[in-house]
């Protein structure tokens, strides 16, 4: 299977798979080794108000193998720009479905778990043996705290996941952190496939809860997970509706183009 790009949505080109086609596809790059270690970034309106300000943020998120649609917000920009996108693909269903899948269709597939805390990576592997029997858990480990990593933490980091031979890198580093690192030590890594998922290492342990499916079915954990956590998220959201701006700024420019196009 061959991914399918959209048409530019505020510069960036997401897949058109869908959820299911998407798993399929990371699924067939997770046994198949290439020049260069494939990564997927799951991108939503406020990653890339990020990106607008972090240019090697901007450039890991554009080199990526594959953008999915990991938010409502995207979903309505590309029927708003006619982009393409069918469904949103989000890091918290892109990692059990794809554990899931491997457990039956690939057993022995290896993985290594990168960030959060070295509490929260025990009970994570407690539950992964459980739920995952047919997959290897070959190793895991939770950084040192840095905002930015040392030359020797990213040795150190690399070091580990190779000698573990591991298929699948895990990182829950949280963006732009986890994709920026994906990025520039893609080429020193020996797995097939790094999955950079963010929070999803607190949802699998249920430290964090995931919104009730009727929540995610309508598009809002936004606001769902600003409730919980008004003072860390209040600004984050304030992403969504400026970056609504710029996509309708996109379709004023687009449609006056194709308007010169037509006269």
């Amino acid at each position: 299977m061959d991914i399918r790009l959209s048409s530019p949505i505020t510069g960036y080109k997401f897949s058109t798979l869908t959820f299911d086609e998407s798993i399929a596809l990371l699924c067939q790059w997770s046994r198949e080794p290439s020049s260069a270690t494939r990564y997927f970034a799951c991108v939503n309106p406020h990653s890339l108000m990020v990106a607008g300000r972090d240019p090697d943020f901007s450039k890991s998120i554009s080199d990526a193998d594959m953008i999915t649609p990991d938010g409502t917000g995207i979903v309505i920009a590309s029927r708003i720009l006619n982009a393409g996108v069918p469904e949103r693909v989000c890091g918290p269903d892109i990692f059990p479905a794809l554990c899931a899948t491997l457990n039956l269709e690939i057993a022995g597939t290896r993985m290594f778990f990168l960030g959060s805390s070295e509490e929260n990576l025990a009970v994570l592997k407690q539950r992964f043996v459980k739920e995952f029997p047919n997959l290897h858990f070959v190793g895991s480990y939770a950084p040192p705290f840095r905002k930015v990593f040392s030359e020797d933490d990213n040795q150190e980091i690399v070091e580990r996941v190779n000698n573990a031979g591991a298929d699948i890198l895990w990182i829950g580093l949280g963006a732009p952190k986890q994709e920026k690192w994906a990025h520039q030590n893609r080429h020193r890594l020996n797995v097939n496939l790094i999955g950079p998922v963010g929070g999803v290492f607190d949802f699998f342990t249920g430290r964090v809860k995931l919104p009730p499916k009727w929540v995610q079915r309508f598009g809002m954990i936004s606001i769902y997970r600003l409730m919980q956590e008004p003072r860390r998220l209040w600004r984050r959201n304030l992403d969504s509706p400026i970056f609504l701006y710029r996509v309708f700024g996109q379709l004023l420019r687009e449609g006056r183009s194709s308007s010169k196009h037509w006269t």
